[in-house]
């Protein structure tokens, strides 16, 4: 293995001769311009510095010797040193097209894609030198880069007038171009133009509209290739895959796969893992998992698609548990990895297990990667540690419009809504443009907040002026926001009038507002049509239960519960859990089952006893049944929220904060106590239930009472 390392570098051994003015003729092969090209293409700075003194020594005015010159142009674009290129292109007396080539590729690998596009205009006004289909090639992929249409609509009219838009590789950087910036038909348009399209032409075409979302059409180029009769390559494969897993049409990538079978493509781990994608976003992990599992060799490309296919659908557990086993396979993890696992522990709320894994990921050196990075503080915010997420954040080095969005919406999933519209207005000074996710975590805050005229203008007028078309989403955030500030008949006005079509989730939160600021009759009215709309909505018979519950209505109560009976709707019992070191401890309402349950109804009655002299009355209307008082109050006392509370406080450290997930919305009565026992045991208690993070510290809930 020695020897064979050292003999691919041997004419990087013998650089320093070259030094030497006449060691080397063109036919050597030590030739210069050989040895710039592989010290671009290994980007070997030194080395190549060195060939540039050499050629100086020898030739002294080196800027007259084209060749020479364009090749240390290519050599320095490459290894990042775009300037020194541009110097020597601004000190040659005579360019040619290769001259304007390298500079231009140089700078558009770099990132400067306006430098290119600038770069173009010169040369056009120049008249010796004309641009060819490369230059177009280069400078409508800068175009594409920057979303530059209309210099990229005069380099398509220079085409035509050239002559050069029939070359492939210009026709498929057009339509890249056109697809990339949403002009379909133009995209579609040009790769029209030519009758007869061979393969490379359709997987350019095909590519492009499935990377930017035009599925119609890219079924429409695939029917076109079947009809045909066009050969598919391996990349034609993939692109298909691709374009069944963004339609999520099973049936299509069944066939897809099938004719893959019958071909003569070699399945490796390219389009082994296109196979695994396609099934796991058509929901089908298990097949994705049996693809996997039928592979000789597994590389991490192959591990991630298969974790991520758990992932998408919601088999978080095993997505994790294939971590240990492809460890065990030697095979080591990569950002693509750690972003899907840590996701996987935001889908659990699995504080421990992702803290873990945020140290393995700094030791294998992904720290600074970005996509980590997002991953860190989505999982915290999920997992109920927002100031740990807050630290991932402003550790960052650098941030995508991901990272501003997740700690936006994690933040405001906190309540924190001031907090999340600082960190908007830094987004905005960054010259972050936000999105639509961004409105939605947004808007959620200004509800928190209770800030009508606030979130009527970003809805009305910032989203307008960042090009955001408002979604189900945002208006639903402002029935939220209307709510929470007691307007509950503009919310149904509001409702009435916007132009989108409401879902049971939107009714449900005017229901919600109902039974919150005890608008009962309204809540019936909402509940009934909810019930139109889906009559197995769980939720919606629950909140209509409370509401005839707390008008002391027990026949309505009776006959919610019949129809939940004459229907087989089951409500989910309530169910709480809480970590402790590596072990999650499970509780739910009147929970005898856990080994120290006879410890944990001791302390919550230690604890209702403290708070009684603070205030706390049993909220005994919400109880569900016509039973008397005194064993309402004991259905109430033992809620399984209140139970994993009390285990805390009995386990864990006297500085420790509590974290207690839920998987129903936290009732009124936990609510209110809670609120106080965090008072009388000076803890901070975080709960997460169905909704929301409540973060209850000095007696006072981050949620204001509202939730």
């Amino acid at each position: 293995m020695l020897k064979a390392q050292r003999k691919a570098y041997v004419p990087f051994r013998h650089a320093p001769f070259l030094l030497r003015p006449n060691a080397v003729t063109p036919s050597s092969p030590l030739d210069p311009i050989k040895l710039l090209k592989l010290s671009a293409d290994t980007k070997n700075l030194k080395v190549g510095k060195t060939i540039h003194a050499h050629l100086i020594v020898t030739y002294q005015a080196i800027e007259n010797n084209i060749i020479e010159v364009n090749s240390l142009i290519n050599f320095y674009a490459k290894v990042n040193q775009v300037s020194i290129a541009h110097n020597l292109f601004d000190r040659m007396p005579e360019r040619n097209v290769v001259s304007w080539s390298a500079l231009m590729t140089g700078y558009l690998l770099n990132g400067f894609s306006l430098k290119v596009i600038r770069l173009l205009k010169d040369m056009v006004s120049e008249a010796n030198v004309s641009p060819n289909e490369y230059i177009f090639a280069i400078a409508i992929s800068s175009c594409r880069d920057r979303g530059r249409v209309d210099e990229g609509r005069q380099c398509h009219g220079l085409l035509l007038k050239t002559g050069f838009s029939f070359h492939n590789y210009v026709r498929n950087a057009l339509v890249s171009m056109y697809s990339k910036c949403s002009i379909v038909q133009d995209a579609m348009g040009v790769w029209n133009e030519v009758l007869v399209n061979d393969i490379v032409a359709y997987n350019s075409i095909l590519s492009r509209l499935v990377e930017n979302g035009y599925l119609r059409e890219g079924l429409e180029v695939l029917g076109s290739m079947v009809s045909e009769s066009v050969k598919w390559d391996k990349v034609t494969f993939v692109n298909a895959f691709s374009l069944c897993a963004s339609l999520k049409d099973l049936r299509l990538g069944l066939h897809v796969h099938g004719k893959m079978l019958t071909s003569d493509v070699e399945c490796d781990a390219y389009v082994s893992s296109a196979i695994i994608n396609m099934y796991g976003k058509c929901g089908k992990s298990l097949m994705a998992r049996g693809v996997f599992d039928g592979l000789q060799s597994r590389n991490v490309v192959l591990w991630t698609a298969v974790m991520a296919s758990y992932f998408q659908n919601g088999c978080f557990e095993e997505a994790l548990n294939l971590f240990s086993k492809m460890e065990q396979e030697n095979v080591k993890s990569n950002e693509f990895t750690y972003a899907v696992l840590l996701n996987a522990c935001a889908g659990l709320s699995a504080r421990r297990n992702g803290s873990l894994l945020h140290g393995h990921g700094e030791k294998s050196g992904f720290k600074h990667h970005v996509m980590v990075g997002n991953a860190l503080i989505n999982m915290y915010a999920k997992s109920g540690d927002i100031e740990a997420a807050k630290k991932v954040f402003s550790d960052m080095m650098h941030r995508d419009i991901i990272t501003w969005n997740a700690m936006i919406c994690g933040l405001s999933h906190h309540g924190l809504g001031k907090k999340a519209l600082l960190v908007f207005q830094d987004m905005l000074a960054a010259e972050e443009h936000p999105n639509y996710v961004t409105f939605t975590g947004v808007l959620s805050a200004c509800g928190h907040l209770g800030l009508v005229q606030e979130g009527f203008y970003y809805l009305h007028h910032l989203m307008k002026q960042f090009g955001v078309q408002p979604g189900l989403e945002h208006y639903t955030c402002i029935v939220s926001l209307l709510s929470k500030a007691g307007q509950l008949n503009e919310a149904r006005n509001f409702m009435r009038t916007a132009p989108v079509k409401w879902d049971v989730v939107a009714w449900r939160t005017l229901l919600n507002a109902c039974h919150v600021h005890q608008n009962y009759g309204l809540g019936r009215w909402v509940a009934e049509f909810v019930l139109e709309m889906d009559p197995n909505d769980v939720g919606t018979y629950t909140l209509l239960s409370n509401i005839y519950a707390k008008e002391k209505r027990w026949d309505g109560v009776v006959k919610v519960r019949k129809l939940m009976r004459d229907k087989n709707i089951k409500k989910e019992p309530g169910v709480s859990w809480i970590e402790i070191g590596n072990v999650t401890h499970i509780f739910t309402s009147e929970d005898n089952k856990h080994p120290d349950y006879g410890q944990t109804y001791q302390k919550v009655k230690e604890l209702l006893a403290m708070i009684k002299p603070l205030g706390y009355t049993p909220d005994i209307g919400a109880v569900l049944h016509d039973v008397e008082d005194e064993q309402k109050e004991y259905y109430l006392s033992y809620h399984s929220e209140k139970l994993a509370i009390a285990y805390g406080l009995l386990k864990l450290p006297s500085e420790a904060s509590i974290l207690v997930i839920k998987n129903l919305r936290i009732c009124d009565d936990c609510h209110s106590a809670v609120r106080l026992i965090s008072k009388v045991t000076n803890r901070v208690i975080v709960v997460r239930d169905a909704n929301r993070f409540h973060h209850f510290r000095d007696g006072r809930c981050s949620c204001l009472d509202y939730w």
